[in-house]
C-alpha cells in the first residue's frame, strides 16, 4: 500500500454550503452541503440515478436561483453530486455572488 495520501483532484474550489434546496418534480425533502462552480451536493436519502437530469432551486439568505444540472455520483441514503449545466447570465451571476461570500468567508 502506498504512503501517499489520497487526493482529489479538482478544478474549481469546492465550499461548505448549507441551503434548502428543492429538486423540481422530486417529492422529498433536500439540502445543498458543498458549492462549487461546477456544481453541488445535494443531501437527499434518495438520491436520483446517475446520468439523471434535472434543475435544482437553491435558497440561500434572501435569493434563490433555479439550475440546470446532470446527477453524475450517487451515495444511497445519502445524496448526489450534480455537474451544473449551461449557466444563463442570471444564474451565473447568482452562483458567482455566492462563491465570492464563501471565498471570503474561508480566507
Amino acid at each position: 500500500m502506498s504512503d501517499i495520501p489520497y487526493t482529489v483532484a479538482r478544478t474549481t474550489p469546492r465550499f461548505t454550503f448549507i441551503a434548502e434546496a428543492e429538486v423540481i418534480g422530486m417529492k422529498d425533502r433536500s439540502r445543498i452541503s458543498e458549492l462549487s462552480a461546477r456544481g453541488c451536493y445535494i443531501d437527499s436519502i434518495n438520491p436520483l440515478p446517475k446520468g439523471t437530469e434535472l434543475r435544482v432551486r437553491i435558497r440561500y439568505g434572501c435569493s434563490s436561483c433555479t439550475f440546470p444540472g446532470t446527477v453524475i455520483y450517487t451515495h444511497a441514503g445519502f445524496g448526489m453530486g450534480v455537474l451544473f449545466g449551461e449557466l444563463s447570465p442570471e444564474e451565473r451571476s447568482t452562483l458567482d455572488v455566492w462563491l465570492d461570500e464563501l471565498a471570503r468567508k474561508s480566507s
